[in-house]
């Protein structure tokens, strides 16, 4: 008798790194974070400037108070500006992972699952094609064989 011995932890980890969605989940964070620099030296090399254009170029520098007064550490600000800041560069890359990268491959998916199913129609219509033309030759045999025509060959072995 062989007993089954159950994988090390080793084991069990290498085979979950060896997984494709570990793999592909690594790669994806890797780049999701170089292209946050991107998008980052985009908010602050154009967005920022184009805002500054209307007042200050640090969206940081925006706040509001809301004491009577707010002057170095004293009283209380709402950093509205750094919040602009961050959902501009959320927006951004939603709309930039968006439209280069989901928008294509859903396009591609979908271009791919249209060929798989035109492929299968074909099959199926291919198929049914042959079945029936199988049909069309028994009906022919069987005609042949009650008429007397058929070349004197024994009836098959559902005829007898």
């Amino acid at each position: 008798m062989s007993e089954k011995r159950e994988p090390t932890v080793l084991q069990g980890f290498k085979a979950f790194l060896m997984r494709g969605n570990v793999v592909d989940l690594a790669v994806a964070v890797v780049i999701g974070a170089a292209f946050t620099n991107i998008v980052n030296a985009v908010v602050k090399g154009i967005i920022n400037p184009v805002v500054g254009a209307i007042g200050t170029q640090n969206l940081d520098d925006y706040s509001s108070c809301l004491t009577s007064t707010c002057k170095g550490d004293e009283g209380i600000k709402i950093l509205w500006g750094s919040v602009l800041g961050a959902t501009l560069s959320f927006v951004i890359t939603a709309a930039v992972v968006y439209f280069l990268m989901v928008l294509p491959m859903s396009k591609y998916l979908a271009r791919q699952a249209a060929r798989k199913k035109a492929q299968e129609n074909t099959q199926e219509v291919m198929e049914v094609t042959e079945l029936e033309l199988l049909t069309q030759i028994r009906d022919e045999l069987i005609a042949q064989r009650a008429s007397g025509t058929g070349n004197g060959a024994s009836p098959a072995p559902g005829d007898r």
